[in-house]
């Protein structure tokens, strides 16, 4: 697995960055896929101190994501990035794989 199937961009590094600076030492942020939401799968971040040995590991500036290998074929392709906008400051994930989603963005279906 290499980290070009999913990317981070800069705007959510900084902020993952910023995010796990609070957390403490051994701090990474886990970004995982589950069945569920109004879609039929929806994102899922977590803060995460253990990685598996078969997850995928993005790194980028002060930002470690993981991504359990599960939700890799989920994620191929993806972007997370981060937004500030009107309704709220989020991450998005910009997903290629995803046909529909919802008007939150954080459920999808393929």
């Amino acid at each position: 697995m290499t980290s070009a199937s999913v990317t981070i961009s800069e705007r959510a590094a900084r902020r993952i960055g910023e995010i796990l600076k609070t957390e403490g030492d051994g701090a990474m942020l886990r970004i995982s896929v589950e069945g569920g939401g109004c879609s039929g799968f929806s994102y899922k971040f977590d803060v995460d101190r253990a990685k598996a040995d078969d997850d995928l590991v993005i790194a980028r500036e002060s930002a470690v994501v993981l991504v359990d290998s599960a939700s890799v074929p989920f994620l191929a392709g993806s972007e997370v990035d981060f937004v500030d906008d009107l309704i709220g400051a989020s991450f998005r994930v910009v997903n290629p794989n995803a046909t529909a989603s919802c008007g939150c963005g954080t459920s999808f279906s393929i």
